[in-house]
């Protein structure tokens, strides 16, 4: 048996033990009690012990988990090194998760769709305690954007581990909190490993001059045309506001790559991760996808966690991002609505229908294959509208190898996936609502 796997066995029979482990690490071959260290080592195995739990089933009552934290939390000499425990178990899980690829707001996706709100703090902590000691030059913007919209800062105080205080924070008794500390780390343990789509903090190094900057002006507009997408009721108003935002971000595009093409330094491939909700997760991944086609990208979707990673320049993403968000809100909307339609309707029958997953499901599926034509045709319409196709296309041809071989590179893997369709009804109406869009936004 290699040396790994002797950890590995070693860690799950430590849990399995749960109190008689700590029972046997309080007194300790010296008769000492443990140290941080020690303790911060039996919380990881116990967290191990709850993802395996959580994965396989089994009683709660019964869960060796449940009588580690008990006996540890009442052993009140041994506060002050749990805490300090705790903060160790956790700063160890999180800086792998962080090298595994998961960005902040991979992490909180991850985490308020599998834990409660108390363990979703703590790993908002954890993660701003984790990037603290870098130098703010030394971690990238992506980072640091994502860290400010969850709010995540060192607000407590050095004085005392923070176990303590964000424990006394959500009012829980120390076993509580104790117990919520192994279900976060739980779940990290559970994350798989990622693609390193952007640097790690104290990696980071202040980007390149760039010949152009993002235009807030035009992204204004095309935020105000889907704004107004999303809260008209007139499913005709809604897509020709989309089609002549999808419009406006081309022609900004093709401009864009034309000065790309006149200087040294033109924008390289990045990556996004867009997270979907449930249900129906493949037919937006769909629509995501046809989005992100229409716009000089490639996109991959992770079924079992239910996001999309988008390869592009940083233009297009922010393009993808804003019009797949926008129509995902009315692809739902007109689901629904044709729903509350066929409910209306002397046939009950087809009521029933029009809101059964299936239906759904294809619906979406359709709604999104539609879009997608759509959006091709429309952009191939701007190009040749352009003052230069000639120059043009040769330029996005070399922009797409660009774009596919950085793909290729994160994922070599990636492999085409059909969608079962499963309701005829549900495909036609899906698309007669995505053929509504009128793509020529001089009509009314």
């Amino acid at each position: 048996m290699g040396k790994p796997n002797r950890k590995h066995r070693a860690a799950k029979q430590r849990a399995r033990n749960g109190g008689a482990d700590f029972a046997a690490m309080h007194g300790g071959a010296e008769g000492r009690p443990p140290t941080a260290a020690e303790i911060g080592n039996a919380i990881l195995a116990a967290a191990m012990e709850s993802a395996q739990r959580g994965t396989r089933g089994g009683s709660v009552q019964r869960d060796p988990v449940v009588v580690f934290t008990g006996r540890l939390a009442a052993d009140d000499p041994l506060v002050h090194e749990v805490e300090r425990g705790a903060h160790l178990a956790g700063q160890h899980l999180m800086t792998r998760v962080f090298r595994n690829g998961w960005l902040p707001t991979d992490i909180h996706q991850a985490a308020r769709r599998r834990v409660d709100d108390f363990a979703v703090s703590f790993l908002i902590d954890t993660m701003a305690d984790a990037v603290r000691p870098f130098a703010p030059a030394t971690v990238d913007e992506t980072w640091v954007a994502q860290l400010g919209e969850l709010a995540a800062d060192a607000w407590w105080s050095d004085s005392a581990p923070h176990f303590g205080q964000w424990a006394a924070k959500h009012m829980l008794t120390t076993n509580e909190a104790l117990t919520t500390v192994i279900e976060a780390l739980a779940l990290l343990i559970l994350l798989p490993k990622l693609e390193l789509i952007r640097p790690l903090p104290g990696t980071a190094r202040p980007a390149a001059a760039v010949p152009h900057h993002v235009d807030e002006k035009a992204l204004g507009r095309v935020r105000g045309l889907l704004a107004k997408a999303e809260s008209t009721s007139f499913p005709e108003e809604a897509e020709a506001l989309s089609a002549k935002a999808q419009e406006l971000m081309t022609k900004y595009a093709l401009d864009r790559v034309l000065v790309d093409a006149d200087t040294a330094v033109p924008d390289l491939p990045g990556a996004r991760r867009m997270w979907l909700d449930t249900p129906y997760t493949d037919a937006k991944a769909l629509l995501i996808d046809v989005v992100a086609k229409a716009n000089r990208c490639r996109a991959v979707f992770s079924s079992a966690w239910d996001f999309m990673t988008i390869v592009g320049d940083d233009a297009d993403l922010n393009t993808v991002e804003l019009l797949s968000t926008s129509l995902l809100v009315q692809a739902t909307r007109a689901m629904i609505a044709n729903g509350d339609k066929a409910s209306r309707s002397d046939k009950a029958s087809r009521s029933d229908e029009a809101r059964s997953r299936t239906f759904r499901k294809s619906f979406l599926v359709a709604y999104a294959t539609r879009i997608g034509e759509r959006l091709e045709a429309a952009t191939a319409a701007t190009i040749a509208e352009s003052p230069e196709p000639e120059r043009l296309l040769p330029v996005l041809a070399s922009h797409q190898v660009a774009v596919d071989a950085a793909f290729d590179t994160l994922f070599p893997q990636a492999r085409n996936r059909g969608i079962t369709i499963r309701s005829a009804a549900g495909w036609d109406a899906g698309r007669v609502a995505a053929d509504r869009a009128r793509l020529d936004p001089g009509r009314s």
